[in-house]
């Protein structure tokens, strides 16, 4: 099947429970806070008038919570391959804790930037490996626009991967939203379709960051 993907909204989920806005939750599977739930209530109304044939979200329920708040009463596809990269042993960690608990760590951390591995975890590229793999199966499924309810570096990898655009550091935030859409010569460019790519192409060569979950 050729691919029909046209359109790609991803929003990355809410404030959790356990504070992803400061704490590195990546494996660990941490329900939204009602704070979270607003900031995903208000990634539905920055979309309102969208549409989306397939709305998708990783195994972890902070993903797929943001997708039915976003989409009600549209089925969602759960993804495995989706779920945010794993930290490790300094899962639920700041970064302040991380310096104090595992300072050669984290000068290594600091140093090495998206080629270290987190210990006991995943290193960026393996998380780049398999949303890969999951974005050919939304290929696969033919659809032509979908909704992504994800993770941080989830949506970085997938921007990455679509278009070949990198977000700046710190993006998206908690609730944030981003859209890619491919013109009519295949090419991808950041911002919904339509718009003029001129304006809408952002943080295009800016290096990655982990950032939290």
């Amino acid at each position: 099947m050729s691919d029909r993907l046209k359109r790609v909204i991803l929003v990355r989920h809410g404030e959790t429970a356990g504070q992803s806005s400061i704490r590195y939750y990546g494996a660990t599977d941490v329900p939204l806070s009602d704070e979270g739930r607003d900031q995903v209530r208000a990634a539905r109304a920055r979309i309102r008038g969208e549409t989306f044939e397939a709305v998708w979200a990783s195994t972890l329920c902070r993903s797929w919570e943001s997708a039915k708040i976003i989409a009600p009463g549209h089925p969602v596809q759960l993804e495995a391959n989706f779920r945010e990269i794993d930290f490790g042993d300094w899962e639920g960690l700041t970064a302040e804790e991380i310096a104090v608990v595992d300072p050669a760590g984290y000068a290594r951390w600091q140093k090495e930037g998206i080629g270290f591995t987190f210990p006991g975890g995943e290193a960026r590229d393996q998380l780049r490996a398999r949303v890969a793999l999951g974005l050919e199966r939304i290929r696969a499924s033919g659809v032509e626009s979908v909704l992504v309810a994800v993770h941080k570096g989830v949506v970085r990898a997938l921007l990455e991967l679509i278009t070949g655009h990198t977000l700046a550091p710190g993006e998206p935030a908690l609730g944030g939203v981003v859209q890619a859409s491919r013109r009519p010569d295949g090419t991808w460019y950041t911002g919904r379709a339509g718009s003029d790519p001129s304006v809408s192409e952002v943080g295009i060569g800016v290096p990655m960051d982990e950032g939290t979950s």
